[in-house]
């Protein structure tokens, strides 16, 4: 990509996607300019990658043509308050639970905005983010971003209005993928196998089944059904997971971080 990158904040996701810009070859380290509000932090994202460290943030508005605001959202306000975009900026910000049009009234209305829900695993290359873009984002400028959080993993543009589903499901997802890896892990354990020997065995067992999903395109019920056969152990399995109504309680979980995220989000709003 021809454009430069500026990051205002440089901490987990931050860094994460400087990493992922740099190792995928998508950009090169000199054309990423970055501050972030604690210098040490700072330095040693730009020492590991060799990019351009800027003195304060309206530097790296002044350096860069695409903007990632990548702060906390209760620490967004202050970060661009007194800033001045540019109406050729693109900016994305990655603050949780803030909405486009409250993004609009603070940086202005008529300034090309894209709101990013990325998870945790994009610290792995493995993350995937939904983007909603206001009216004013170009194609042009929506595959930029789309490109930008490929980096990470995978990225897909939806309508804002389902971006609370998003957070509910792949955002808190990774925290239920880590209780089931645990338990499962704990029953093997229980079964006689070491800690570490269970915990990888959960891990992988996770992750392939995951693959399995993504590379076969086939639903997860005929990939479960293959699994489990007549009278076998798998099923009997399944039929005490059906009956602690595990897959009920998974549902309420998502629906429960979709409707967290929109109080959240609607707390946000001045």
């Amino acid at each position: 990509m021809n454009q430069t990158i500026g990051f205002i904040g440089a901490g987990a996701m931050g860094g994460a996607l400087i990493a992922g810009l740099i190792k995928s070859g998508l950009i090169s380290p000199g054309k990423i300019y970055a501050y972030d509000i604690c210098r040490e932090r700072l330095e040693n994202v730009g020492e590991e990658y060799g990019i351009q460290i800027a003195y304060n943030s309206q530097e790296v508005l002044d350096k860069a043509e695409v903007i990632i605001l990548a702060v906390k959202p209760q620490n967004l306000p202050e970060a661009v308050q007194g800033l001045n975009f540019k109406p050729s900026h693109l900016i994305i910000s990655v603050a949780a639970g803030i909405a486009l049009k409250q993004l609009m009234n603070w940086l202005g209305p008529n300034l090309a905005i894209i709101r990013a829900v990325p998870n945790t695993p994009a610290l792995v290359g493995e993350g995937i983010t939904a983007l909603a873009a206001n009216p004013v984002v170009s194609t042009e400028q929506k595959e930029l971003a789309l490109a930008i959080f490929g980096s990470v993993g995978r990225a897909v543009l939806l309508p804002e209005e389902q971006l609370d589903a998003v957070t509910g499901l792949s955002g808190s997802g990774p925290a239920y993928a880590y209780l089931m890896i645990e338990a499962l892990a704990d029953g093997g354990v229980w079964c006689g196998l070491s800690r570490d020997v269970a915990l990888e065995l959960a891990a992988r067992t996770l992750l392939g089944a995951a693959k399995m999903v993504l590379q076969t395109g086939e639903h997860p019920a005929v990939l479960k059904d293959r699994v489990a056969s007549p009278g076998g152990t798998t099923i009997a399995g399944l039929e005490v997971l059906e009956r602690r109504a595990v897959r009920g309680a998974l549902m309420e979980a998502v629906k429960a971080g979709a409707e967290r995220a929109r109080a959240l989000s609607e707390g946000h709003k001045e």
